[in-house]
């Protein structure tokens, strides 16, 4: 897939791929790809219409490039999953910047409540982010990220 193919610019839409989830998130800066990247990965767990925002997290972190800093975003959040049986529905970042040649640090905030399966449809368990695949790129105003979940 190239890069050409990027339509519109704000949201997430899921890609072919053979055994895993593959998804594309849009947004008019990579913050807002950050957020639609979240979103797209808990749509994949849940359906998110269903998850209340009811308790904050906040995450701050940081990767050695910008591939690097959305993994590590969207593991932030799967930690939080695994180890607080947290599903998110709203999401926020707040900036995503580069520091140094080595060094993008970022702080985004994500809403949700603990899973409950009478509550929320269990769809697939993402076990992992992965590196295959991923891209990250900008077209014209529009940011964009290709991700891959295992699952």
């Amino acid at each position: 897939m190239g890069s050409s193919e990027v339509e519109h610019c704000g949201g997430f839409r899921f890609l072919e791929h053979m055994s895993d989830v593959y998804f594309e998130a849009t947004g008019s800066s990579i913050e807002e790809v950050f957020e639609w990247a979240a979103k797209a990965m808990f749509e994949t767990m849940t359906d998110t219409s269903k998850v209340k925002p009811l308790r904050e997290v906040i995450i701050e972190d940081e990767g050695i490039d910008l591939m690097n800093a959305l993994y590590r975003w969207l593991e932030d959040l799967l930690i939080e999953y695994s180890a607080n049986n947290m599903v998110f529905s709203k999401f926020k970042v707040e900036y995503v910047r580069q520091v140094s040649n080595d060094r993008v640090v970022f702080k985004g905030r994500a809403w949700g409540e603990e899973f409950n399966p009478e509550v929320h449809e269990p769809r697939v368990e993402v076990k992992a982010v992965t590196y295959s695949l991923m891209e990250i790129g900008k077209k014209n105003n529009c940011w964009y990220a290709r991700v891959v979940l295992d699952i």
